[in-house]
C-alpha cells in the first residue's frame, strides 16, 4: 500500500512538473517579450497613439498607424541602408504631396507623423519630419540626421522654390544622403544639383548652409519645430 501511495505521489509530482514546466517557460517568454516591447517602443506610447488616431481619423487612421508601427518593428536591427530606403518609400507611398492651406487651411503648418498619416497627405516639411522621427525611433543617432531647408529648382523651367528634405550623415562632415518626396530615389547631395542648401536642423542643433558648426538651439529659434514636438508628445510620440 505504501508503495502504491508513493507511486501515486510520484506520478502526481511528475504530472504537476510536466504541467508547470511549459507554463513557467511560457511565462518567462511572455515576460521577455513584454520587456523587449517596452524597451523597443520606449519613445512611443502605443496605446495613447492608437487612441488619438481612432478618435481623430477613425479606423482608417488606426490602420495606417498600425502599419507604421509594424514597419518600425520589422526594421529594428536591419542595416541602415535598408532602414533609410524602406522609411523613405513608406512615407512617399502612403502620403500625397499637398499644400498646407489645402490640408490644414493654414499657410505653413508642420504636421506630426500621426497627423500626416491620418490625412494621408503633407507638404515637404511633413514628409521630412515623419522620416526623421521614424529613423530616430529605430535608433539612428540624431547627429546623423538633419532636416535641410533648400531652394529646389523644379521642372524644365527650373523654377526655384523653398523645399525641405531629410539628410543622413555618416559623419558630421560627410556628404549626406538625401531622402526626398520629389526625387524619390535616395541620392548623395552631390548628385542633387537641383538643391541649394539654406540651413539644416535636428533635435539638438541648427546649421547655416553647409556648415558643420551648430549656430543655435532649434527649439528656441524655430517655433514651428517647438510646436510639432509638443503635439507629438501629446499624441504619444517622444
Amino acid at each position: 500500500m505504501k508503495d502504491i501511495r508513493a507511486m501515486l505521489a510520484m506520478a502526481a509530482r511528475t504530472r504537476i512538473h510536466d504541467i508547470w514546466r511549459p507554463l513557467v517557460a511560457g511565462i518567462v517568454m511572455l515576460l521577455m517579450f513584454i520587456g523587449f516591447s517596452s524597451h523597443s517602443q520606449a519613445a512611443i506610447d502605443v496605446v495613447r497613439l492608437r487612441q488619438v488616431m481612432q478618435a481623430e481619423y477613425g479606423s482608417v487612421g488606426e490602420s495606417i498607424i498600425n502599419q507604421w508601427l509594424a514597419l518600425i518593428e520589422r526594421l529594428r536591427g536591419e542595416d541602415i541602408a535598408t532602414q533609410l530606403h524602406e522609411v523613405n518609400d513608406f512615407f512617399n507611398d502612403n502620403m500625397r504631396w499637398l499644400e498646407d492651406h489645402t490640408i490644414w487651411g493654414e499657410s505653413d503648418y508642420w504636421a506630426t507623423p500621426a497627423e500626416a498619416l491620418g490625412r494621408g497627405a503633407g507638404d515637404c516639411e511633413d514628409f521630412s519630419i515623419a522620416k526623421y522621427m521614424t529613423l530616430k525611433e529605430l535608433g539612428t543617432p540624431i547627429d546623423k540626421l538633419r532636416m535641410i531647408y533648400v531652394r529646389a529648382r523644379i521642372g524644365r523651367s527650373a523654377i526655384s522654390q523653398a523645399h525641405m528634405v531629410l539628410g543622413y550623415y555618416e559623419t558630421p562632415a560627410s556628404e549626406p544622403l538625401i531622402l526626398d518626396n520629389l526625387v524619390t530615389t535616395i541620392r548623395r547631395a552631390g548628385q542633387r544639383n537641383d538643391l541649394d542648401p539654406l540651413f539644416s536642423f535636428n533635435g539638438s542643433g541648427l546649421w547655416a548652409g553647409a556648415s558643420t558648426q551648430s549656430r543655435a538651439d532649434p527649439m528656441a529659434r524655430l517655433s514651428r519645430w517647438r510646436s510639432v514636438i509638443e503635439r507629438m508628445q501629446r499624441q504619444g510620440i517622444n
